[in-house]
Parts: structure tokens; C-alpha cells; sequence
């Protein structure tokens, strides 16, 4: 491809933020100017990029009009604050923060419904879902064809990376104080973290649910077509520094035929199998790949119709940034 593009990365000097960076490069994006942008604290620091250190520069004073493209990898309230002076200086806007509504800003996770985006009008607002729904999606996407599917239950063991680059300071602090005896002082959790997991990630709310569990229904609802698709969701931390792992239950409205789904899981875009009788972990197999790892294929004890899956994915890389950087693809391919 000929033709580049000039883009701005918002959340640069996040975890989320130098990956996607990083994975622009590895892809060979066609980037023409990358504009790296952070907040008033982390402006002045430097990203690699394509053999050169790209100085990060204060979000509030950059002119949108100098990109085609913007990534928003920082919190919901950046995008919030931010994505309509974008999308009115022209530019087209990325955001992995969940904070625009499904009508004005579509979830896209391109191994499941890539087609949305020939409905979009310039300048294209497209969200990219959470790790966990991204996940999820690209693991169910394939089935679609081969079972009836009435019912998901989800136990997500999610990876304290996905609370930002403090959580994973604050695990590893914990993990030395304990192995060196020491007192412990939790700062960032509210409890020891490490060798635990805690029962929720986030505040619930009245009804026990947090914020994340919530998003990660209406994501997926939205993600693979299914508005009124039944969804049981819990949220768990572990003790990971990167890559969550999920144990799936889907509940078919007749008997799964499970060679039909092993073909459809082989035969998937951004999925590996793993062979029967062996299973994946996130930190021997997940971790830096660009790929769903799933695993433990199986039907219910004493109920043909239940369908049980073992998935771990990179929560960082192919959860957030990669899904990101492919939407991108798709829309310089076909759009831009």
C-alpha cells in the first residue's frame, strides 16, 4: 500500500498504549506522521517507534486535524472529552474504552462482524470492546453456525494488567514482600493480591454486578448479534500480571455435536486449538500471541445440549491493541 496515514495514539505511555504502538510497527501500518499523546503528567516521555524514540506530547493542546486516524487507549474519560473535536476536525476515531454508545460508535471485532463497518459514514467512529468481550467473541463467532446457542456462563479470571500498569507494580511489590517475609500494605487493592484472587474486579453496584461484568454483556450482545442472548458474567482477579483466562458454558437448545464444533473452532480466524487432552495457560501460551487460545472441549457431565470451553487470551495484546489495530486495517482498506 502506497498511501499512508497520519495518526495519534491518546494513552501512549499505557500498557495498552505502547503495545499498540508497538504492534503498528510489527504489522507495517502505513503510518505517515504518528502523533503520540498522553496526559500533562506523562507528556515528555518517549516511545520507540520504527527505530526512533516518538516524544509523547500533552493531549489538550493537539490539533486533530493534523491525523486521519486516532486511537483513544486511555480511560473513558479522555474519550469523552476528546472524540468530538476529533471526529469534527475530520478525524476518524478508535476508542477501547467503552465510554461511546453502541449507535454512535459500534463494537467491531473483526473475526465476528467485520461487516459492520461498510455501514459506517466518514468520519468513522468505531469502538473496540473490552479484552473480555473481544476474547469471547472471537471464540464464539464460529459456533454460531453449529449450535442453537441459548445461554453463556462466564467465570473470567482476569489479569491485574487490566487495571493498568499500577496493578501490575502493586502485584509485584506484594509478591516480594511475602517471599521476603515481610509486613504487607496493600495500596492499589484494597486486600493482598498476591497467591489470592478477589471476588470482583470493581465496585458492584445495587444488584452485585460491577461495571466490567455489565460491559462485557452488552459488548458481546452486541458483538455477535445476539440483543437477547442470556449471559451470566463474574469477574475474578488473579494473580497474573498479563493474559486472562475464562471457563465458558454454553447451553445449546439441542445436542451438541462436537466434531461439528471442533471443525468450526479449527477451521476459525484468530483461534488456536489446542488438542484434545491438553489444555492452554495464559502464561505458556497466551501471552504475546495474537491468537484465542482454547481448550478443554467438552460436553456436559449429563447434559448433551451444554457445551464447556477453556479459553486465555492476551488481554493486553490481543484483547485490546491488536483488535484495535485490525479494525484499523480493515478501515484504510476498504474506507478511508
Amino acid at each position: 500500500m502506497s498511501q499512508s496515514f497520519d495518526i495519534a495514539v491518546i494513552g501512549a505511555t499505557g500498557t495498552v498504549g505502547e503495545t499498540l504502538v508497538q504492534i503498528l510497527e510489527e504489522r507495517d501500518f502505513p503510518v505517515g506522521d504518528l502523533h503520540l499523546l498522553a496526559s500533562s503528567e506523562s507528556a515528555g516521555h518517549s516511545v520507540p517507534f520504527r527505530g526512533k524514540n516518538v516524544r509523547v506530547r500533552e493531549v489538550d493542546e493537539f490539533d486533530f486535524s493534523k491525523v486521519q486516524l486516532v486511537f483513544f487507549a486511555a480511560g473513558p474519560a479522555v474519550t469523552l472529552s476528546f472524540a468530538s473535536r476529533a471526529t469534527a476536525a475530520g478525524c476518524s476515531v478508535i476508542d477501547l474504552s467503552g465510554a461511546l454508545p453502541a449507535d454512535q460508535a459500534p463494537q467491531v471485532v473483526p473475526e465476528a462482524n467485520a461487516e459492520i463497518l461498510a455501514t459506517l459514514k466518514q468520519p468513522f467512529q468505531v469502538s473496540s470492546p473490552s479484552p473480555s468481550a473481544t476474547t469471547l467473541a472471537v471464540a464464539l463467532a464460529p459456533l454460531l453456525s453449529v449450535i442453537d446457542l441459548q445461554r453463556v456462563n462466564v467465570t473470567a479470571s482476569l489479569a491485574v494488567s487490566a487495571q493498568g500498569r499500577e496493578a501490575v507494580k502493586e502485584l509485584a511489590r506484594q509478591t516480594a514482600e511475602l517471599l521476603n517475609v515481610r509486613p504487607l500494605e496493600p495500596t492499589f487493592f484494597d486486600r493482598q493480591m498476591a497467591f489470592n484472587l478477589l471476588a470482583q474486579v470493581g465496585k458492584p453496584d445495587e444488584q452485585g454486578h460491577t461495571l466490567l461484568e455489565k460491559r462485557l454483556v452488552r459488548e458481546l450482545r452486541q458483538v455477535i448479534s445476539l440483543p437477547q442472548l442470556k449471559i451470566s458474567v463474574t469477574c475474578i482477579q488473579a494473580p497474573v500480571f498479563f493474559g486472562d483466562s475464562f471457563s465458558v458454558t454454553l447451553q445449546s437448545a439441542s445436542a451438541v455435536d462436537l466434531a461439528k464444533v471442533n471443525a468450526a473452532l479449527e477451521d476459525a480466524p484468530g483461534i488456536e486449538l489446542v488438542e484434545a487432552g491438553d489444555y492452554p495457560t495464559a502464561v505458556g501460551d497466551a501471552v504475546g500471541q495474537d491468537v484465542v487460545c482454547v481448550g478443554r472441549v467438552r460436553s456436559g457431565v449429563d447434559d448433551l445440549s451444554e457445551l464447556n470451553l477453556w479459553l486465555t487470551s492476551d488481554n493486553v495484546r490481543k484483547g485490546a491493541a491488536l483488535n484495535a489495530v485490525q479494525v484499523a486495517e480493515l478501515l484504510i482498506k476498504d474506507l478511508l
